[in-house]
């Protein structure tokens, strides 16, 4: 890790460790570890918690890949100190921390999914907006039409793209606490070139991979994922409580 890199972690590690634990009732975890802050090779897996208060593992290791430009720290529920380097608009970076997981979106009429997952089908009226001046900036946008101006194309999400044909949201920096430009729609999607490609900042997989993640995730057990740096997940792990 580079000397600016340590001292940041060194800073998180000492303001922020002692006083965050996960949300209390959050029943699943889907838990990524990187190398290092520079690798965009991701290695997911998913538990549940018992119980017990133990969390059980319910798949094996899932291989992701996410940014281009490796991991940065995001703004989710883990505090940052006010030095922490945080994810930016278009720097090929994923942000990293523990995230709420979202709504399901995809080409498809239907998927298979969990009951309680709000599943929203993406028609060519469908934004989600990147420009970092809009009032409506990192935000699903339902136009009720199809697209028509310059700014509006830019920010369809119908990209007649496959790897974007089923994707599900990471709430990083979301609402209600949104700011301008520290990064905008941040998904778990298909992979591209059976992940020889990586991202420009979201965490991507196998179709099947993400069809059986689909299917797990119950908003009722109050999702999270966590995105770590292996460091920063040995430092954390025990007081942050995870798997």
């Amino acid at each position: 890790m580079k000397k600016t890199g340590a001292f940041l972690l060194f800073c998180f590690l000492a303001i922020g460790v002692r006083a965050f634990t996960l949300p209390p009732g959050s029943q699943q975890l889907v838990l990524g570890i990187a190398d290092d802050w520079q690798s965009s090779r991701i290695t997911l897996q998913c538990f549940e918690k018992q119980n017990d208060n133990r969390w059980l593992t319910v798949s094996g290791s899932i291989p992701a890949r996410g940014g281009r430009d490796g991991l940065v720290w995001g703004r989710g529920l883990n505090p940052l100190t006010a030095n922490s380097i945080v994810k930016k608009e278009g720097d090929w970076k994923t942000p990293c921390g523990v995230f709420a997981i979202g709504g399901a979106y995809g080409y498809a009429a239907s998927v298979r999914k969990h009951a309680n997952l709000p599943y929203h089908q993406i028609v060519p009226g469908d934004l989600w907006v990147s420009d970092t001046s809009s009032p409506q900036y990192n935000q699903f946008v339902a136009l009720g039409h199809p697209a028509v101006s310059a700014w509006e194309k830019h920010e369809q999400m119908r990209l007649n793209d496959p790897s974007h044909s089923l994707k599900l949201f990471i709430a990083h920096n979301a609402t209600p606490g949104i700011v301008p430009g520290d990064g905008s729609a941040i998904f778990f999607h298909i992979w591209r070139a059976n992940g020889e490609k990586p991202t420009a900042g979201c965490t991507a997989m196998a179709q099947d991979d993400l069809a059986k993640l689909i299917a797990w995730i119950d908003p009722a057990k109050k999702p999270l994922y966590v995105l770590l740096p292996k460091d920063v997940y040995l430092k954390v792990k025990a007081a942050w409580q995870l798997p």
